[in-house]
């Protein structure tokens, strides 16, 4: 994949992280920046280890399926695009009880807002797509980045931003998704 596709893909993933991060803002106005950085970190890191950890499951079987690779790639991409946008329209209660700096808690967040970058890692190798480790370093730096504002904005702003933020996201990624199929089909260059 060329960088530009990069940078979309890592934006379009980092939208979970994103949205997770406006709502650690949101429930923590006094969140300190070390506090901050950890969770960001922690989102980015996985962020950037899973698309690796998928890549490596897609390699194994790319083999078997390279005739329907690019299919799997774009009903994945669709699949949780979809899932993303839908879920951006329900309501979401957050306990402002809940303990946003409990390792427990951040772990599955991190791993939560991750599974999507797993199938895109698997996507990723079914469509021959490139280096994955600099692909996943530049998601891993974008989530970063916009985890790190997520709860900046979450602090400023209030609970309306998250799931328009998630709705984004969704639809880069089914965007992403139908640029591979087209790709393969020899639409676009």
């Amino acid at each position: 994949m060329d960088l530009l596709t990069v940078l979309i893909l890592a934006l379009g993933l980092s939208m979970d992280s994103f949205a997770v991060s406006v709502g650690c803002g949101l429930s923590e106005q006094k969140i300190s920046f070390f506090n901050a950085v950890r969770i960001a970190f922690f989102l980015a890191f996985f962020q950037g280890l899973l698309p690796i950890l998928g890549w490596i499951m897609g390699s194994e079987i790319k083999d078997y399926v390279h005739t329907i690779d690019h299919w799997i790639a774009f009903s994945l991409l669709l699949f949780l695009g979809s899932k993303m946008a839908l879920r951006s329209f329900h309501s979401r209660n957050s306990n402002p009880n809940e303990v946003i700096y409990s390792w427990n808690h951040i772990l599955t967040l991190s791993l939560a807002t991750s599974i999507d970058a797993l199938v895109v890692g698997f996507s990723y190798a079914l469509a021959s797509a490139g280096n994955i480790l600099i692909g996943a370093v530049i998601i891993a730096l974008v989530t970063f980045v916009l985890a790190m504002l997520g709860i900046r904005i979450g602090k400023d702003l209030g609970r309306t931003i998250g799931p328009k933020i998630e709705l984004l996201g969704g639809v880069i990624l089914i965007g992403i998704g139908i640029r591979i199929l087209l790709q393969h089909l020899g639409t676009v260059v």
